[in-house]
């Protein structure tokens, strides 16, 4: 096997090993250590780490494609680079009779200066797993880096057919860069190593703050792109949703950055004989019209209302439509005739109004609810095409 390494000074270190294998490789995961992993890159440029691809190649083989690589071993030991430049057939013993296994492909080194193997060199292993109803994938060497795991079924071999190759392989391989890279991640989760690491998740370039990765445009105080952000980093952080909607954090939750205009209606006519106001009406599907709403931080909103009103058999009897907002179960603005859109008798009559409602706490939740009456108890007033809408100013 070709596998070249440039720290194998005791076997006879050759000038084209130096040369392949100076890849200065070192991700920190802390001040000591590097992050072990595959140089991204690919021929194409199409994908981001095609170093070290396993594909199977016959019933019971598979190719291990070129590549280079960084390993990390314990403190003292540093990181071992190696370089693989010509591809590698690897070969699987055959499939246990009563169960399966998982084995693990992966990079080891053997370094006899800290290892009973007497061995320096570095090498691309097949370790087999144990079979069992419930296989597991064996636990990888000290001085190792996993890439594949290989799904063995049970009575596998090349007379029956082989490994299925099309979905028995697990990929495992993760990537590494130079300090100050940015680290192309595919999959894994790992946090960073100082403030002001990048790493570039697949769909968003992200940033570590010292305790989680925020994506990069909102480190700068722009808009993350939809779907890359869950939990803000501060209060005034704006998102892209999936809806298209801006959005903006209030320290607790996502609300739309510029709210839009909300809405209700009652379309089915519906009465009340109550002289005080009411929320309900008979003779409907819709009992009542509200609206709960977010106050913007102006504390602030327009409301507007109305309703086609009419008084059945009494010519000077007065229908009321007012609007009473609450927060929680305080009254804030109690219905008031004032401010009510009011129509006397027959015909039906449409009435409408806007007022402003000031002084509300930003980012407190309310709720606005229509209010009916008449002016004289007993007598009925009907209410149709009923509306509410709420306008943050």
């Amino acid at each position: 096997m070709n596998l070249r390494a440039s720290w194998v000074a005791q076997t006879g270190q050759t000038r084209e090993d130096t040369r392949l294998t100076q890849i200065g490789a070192t991700t920190p995961i802390d001040p000591i250590r590097a992050r072990s992993g595959i140089l991204p890159g690919s021929y194409s440029g199409q994908h981001r780490v095609s170093g070290f691809w396993l594909e199977g190649k016959s019933a019971m083989a598979a190719t291990l494609y070129n590549g280079r690589a960084a390993i990390q071993g314990l403190h003292p030991q540093g990181v071992y680079p190696v370089a693989m430049i010509e591809d590698t057939v690897l070969t699987f013993a055959d499939g246990d009779a009563q169960a399966g296994r998982i084995d693990l492909v992966c990079l080891r080194i053997y370094d006899g200066s800290y290892d009973s193997s007497n061995k320096w060199q570095a090498t691309a292993e097949v370790i087999q797993g144990t079979p069992a109803a419930t296989p597991v994938a064996p636990a990888p060497p000290l001085l190792s880096l996993p890439l594949y795991q290989v799904a063995v079924p049970a009575g596998t071999s090349a007379g029956k057919g082989g490994i299925n190759w099309s979905n028995a392989l697990t990929d495992l391989r993760v990537a590494t860069v130079a300090l100050g890279g940015i680290l192309p991640v595919m999959g894994e989760v790992a946090p960073g190593a100082y403030p002001g690491q990048y790493q570039d998740s697949g769909g968003a370039l992200q940033r570590w703050d010292g305790s989680a990765w925020v994506s990069y445009p909102s480190a700068l105080g722009g808009i993350a792109p939809k779907g890359t952000l869950t939990t803000a980093s501060y209060v005034g952080q704006y998102r892209d949703t999936p809806q298209r909607v801006l959005q903006r954090w209030n320290g607790t939750s996502w609300l739309p950055a510029f709210p839009a205009p909300l809405f209700a209606e009652n379309l089915d006519a519906g009465y009340t004989t109550s002289a005080t106001y009411s929320e309900t009406l008979l003779d409907t599907s819709v009992a009542s019209v509200q609206i709960t709403f977010n106050a913007p931080t102006s504390g602030a909103v327009l409301l507007t209302y109305g309703a086609r009103t009419s008084v059945v058999g009494h010519a000077t009897a007065t229908g009321f439509t007012a609007v009473r907002v609450t927060q929680g179960a305080t009254v804030i603005w109690a219905p008031d005739d004032e401010r009510a859109v009011s129509s006397p008798g027959d015909p039906a009559t449409s009435v409408s109004t806007t007022t402003r409602l000031a002084n509300l706490s930003g980012d407190q939740t309310y709720t606005a609810t229509l209010m009916h009456r008449v002016s004289v108890a007993g007598i009925k007033s009907w209410f149709d095409n009923i509306f509410l809408r709420v306008d943050a100013l």
